[in-house]
């Protein structure tokens, strides 16, 4: 009987084995046959896939939170890049706000914390603004974690720079749509810091907004610095590509070269509304502002199946194996 229980256990395993052997093959194969997602970045409907993102910056976490993605620099604890769509729909969503400042366990070096902030007469100030995500509870609060936020002037904060963010949000209701791109300048230190986690305090900090709405493709920049201001937005006005050569960063990758070219090097305030927004009696088409999150490739599919196989039956292997003991040593099981 207990020959049999063991025969019967080895043809189980050797079942499992030929599965998980079959999902890895499949995935290799699907790697060299499956036609890649975009062309040059379009995919089949016209449209580019992560339009709003930078170039990614060597050594720094990319992190995904509901509507925005950042890019995390450790060394200053801040993101050197917060990057969002915003259309005309989200502009006219209808959540509270409510504060829920906290640290981003995302961030896997660890992010700022609340006590580096306390008692450092610097606001907690929002990248990605909670006014631009009142079209989701979820998303509205993910924008208070501290990796979207940077010691801003109170000043500044409650000023000008709330002042560009509503001008913004016309810009995206104007427009049906805008792909922004907001975060501290990071090349002109040495900086202040704050707090036991060194938090720099940036000298400025940077927007670049995308029009890509036919027929009136445009994009503009702003570097503003980290101060009082009684100027006019427009006055600190300018290209994408004088953004550029300030950040060091690379904005829209994802354009065709040619248009990247032209789009980045060109503007003009008198193509932007520089109102500020204020919401309006319309009302957003709650289908239009329920965010769906990447869909996994067929690939990804796979090979998370054929990961999950092998996790469920590792202990048997190591068992006719015979090292189960060395697997557990070592932390395999």
């Amino acid at each position: 009987m207990a020959r049999k229980k063991k025969t019967k256990k080895k043809s189980k395993l050797k079942r499992l084995l030929i599965t998980l052997l079959i999902l890895i093959v499949l995935f290799l194969v699907l790697c060299f046959i499956t036609p890649p997602d975009t062309d040059n970045g379009i995919t089949a409907d016209g449209e580019i896939k992560g339009l709003e993102l930078p170039r990614p910056i060597d050594g720094e976490q990319i992190i995904t939170h509901t509507g925005y993605t950042l890019s995390y620099n450790e060394e200053y604890e801040l993101p050197s890049y917060v990057a969002y769509e915003l259309t005309k729909a989200e502009v006219l969503g209808g959540e509270d706000r409510e504060d829920n400042f906290r640290a981003d366990n995302s961030v896997r070096t660890g992010s700022a914390s609340l006590d580096d902030y306390r008692g450092s007469g610097y606001d907690r100030g929002h990248m990605a603004p909670a006014a631009d995500f009142k079209w989701s509870a979820e998303a509205m609060s993910d924008t208070f974690y501290l990796s979207n936020m940077c010691p801003q002037d109170p000043s500044f904060n409650r000023g000008i720079w709330a002042d560009l963010e509503a001008v913004v949000r016309t810009m995206a209701y104007d427009n049906e749509s805008v792909y922004v791109v907001t975060g501290p300048v990071l090349t002109d230190g040495p900086y202040e810091t704050i707090g036991e986690n060194k938090v720099a305090v940036p000298k400025r900090f940077y927007k670049v907004v995308l029009d890509y709405t036919n027929p009136d493709i445009k994009a503009i920049g702003f570097v503003l610095p980290n101060e009082n201001s009684d100027k006019s937005l427009q006055s600190f006005a300018m290209t994408v590509d004088e953004v550029e050569e300030i950040t060091g960063l690379d904005f829209y990758p994802a354009l065709p070269d040619e248009e990247e070219a032209v789009i980045e090097s060109e503007m003009s305030t008198a193509d932007w509304n520089f109102t500020a927004f204020m919401p309006t009696g319309e009302t957003a088409d709650p289908s239009e502002l329920d965010y769906v999150a990447p869909s996994s490739s067929l690939k990804d599919k796979v090979l998370n199946t054929a990961i999950s196989v092998f996790v469920d039956i590792k202990g048997e292997v190591f068992d006719m194996l015979g090292i189960r003991e060395i697997a557990e040593t070592i932390g395999l099981i």
